[in-house]
């Protein structure tokens, strides 16, 4: 049994190894300050989201989340982050945070759900295959520094 519910601040260590974790596959670092400013942010609720998934007692996954306005239809939200520890992966945790994603995207009245992954990322786009549309869509950065 997979358990959702918002991030705590009793969660901070626990979701601080998981962020780890997410930025580590995404070879994005980040310093310790860079962490700790994101679970302020966290902990607010103003504009940047996070919950846990939590099978047994335990921290196994985290989804962050915003919401933000579009041109041409009502807010859109978008899911930046997912990461589920590798041992609890494939026990639903995955599904179970992009559910609760989108019901309080419901909630709130937006008009889509989205997010991104790299294209290599086959484990988690074959969930993402079974449960949203990929539109073709491919994502540029470009640099501003």
């Amino acid at each position: 049994m997979i358990d959702i519910r918002a991030l705590r601040s009793a969660d901070r260590a626990a979701w601080e190894v998981l962020a780890r974790g997410y930025k580590t596959f995404y070879r994005t670092p980040v310093s310790d300050e860079g962490y700790e400013e994101t679970w302020q942010r966290l902990l607010r609720r103003t504009e940047l989201y996070g919950i846990g998934a939590w099978s047994n007692g335990k921290l196994v996954g985290i989804a962050h989340y915003l919401f933000h306005a579009t041109f041409w239809s009502a807010d859109s939200c978008y899911l930046q982050d997912l990461f589920v520890d590798e041992a609890a992966r494939g026990q639903g945790a995955a599904r179970a945070l992009i559910e609760r994603v989108a019901e309080v995207a419901r909630e709130r009245g937006a008009s889509r759900l989205y997010w991104t992954t790299k294209q290599d990322n086959t484990t988690a786009r074959a969930l993402y295959d079974r449960v949203a549309r990929f539109h073709g869509f491919i994502r540029y950065d470009y640099s501003l520094s």
